[in-house]
């Protein structure tokens, strides 16, 4: 199966400010690996970036892309100004012309973004592997930011409606085949 790895939101302006998210560093760190082991296998590799007025603003230093990640020449770049990025991007046209039958997903934030295009990947046809240790969130008033990966990583899998597979794997596990 084709897949592609989607790196969700991480930008300075949501990195940066403290506290940081949860285990920030090596959410990271582990996109990194993904990233290396899809583009060694010849898959896509698209970094998307939320835009909002204020910290967020388009080309502005908040909206950059982490300067901890490892961006390549031929990685797609996609805006987007909701939590899902396939709502009025081009992201859908670019998997389509890459092939992609899948995506792998990680990044900011695991309630909002990551689930939100996780569940449209999914009514777009698309088979999804959350990699499991490689999204991250704040700590929240109701719930730490384990606790939410956590209760994203258990829940997300189990919607089966969509007729495609949704699985959380931890990035270690991930493998990118042609």
């Amino acid at each position: 199966m084709n897949l592609a790895l989607l790196v969700i939101d991480v930008q300075r302006g949501l990195f940066e400010p403290q506290p940081p998210p949860a285990e920030a560093d090596a959410v990271v760190g582990r996109i990194n690996v993904l990233s290396a082991k899809a583009r060694e296998a010849g898959m896509p590799v698209v970094f998307v970036q939320h835009e909002r007025a204020g910290d967020l603003e388009a080309e502005s230093p908040g909206w950059a892309l982490h300067p901890g990640l490892q961006v390549a020449e031929g990685d797609y770049r996609i805006r987007k100004a909701t939590p899902d990025a396939f709502l009025r991007t081009g992201l859908d046209e670019v998997l389509s012309f890459c092939g992609v039958e899948g995506l792998v997903l990680c990044g900011y934030a695991t309630e909002f973004c990551v689930d939100t295009t996780a569940r449209s990947a999914a009514a777009h046809g698309y088979h999804v592997v959350l990699a499991a240790d490689a999204h991250t969130t704040h700590d929240k008033a109701h719930a730490d930011a384990a606790q939410i990966r956590a209760h994203h990583n258990a829940t997300l899998p189990a919607i089966r409606s969509f007729g495609v597979s949704i699985r959380a794997l931890p990035a270690g596990e991930i493998a990118f085949a042609a």
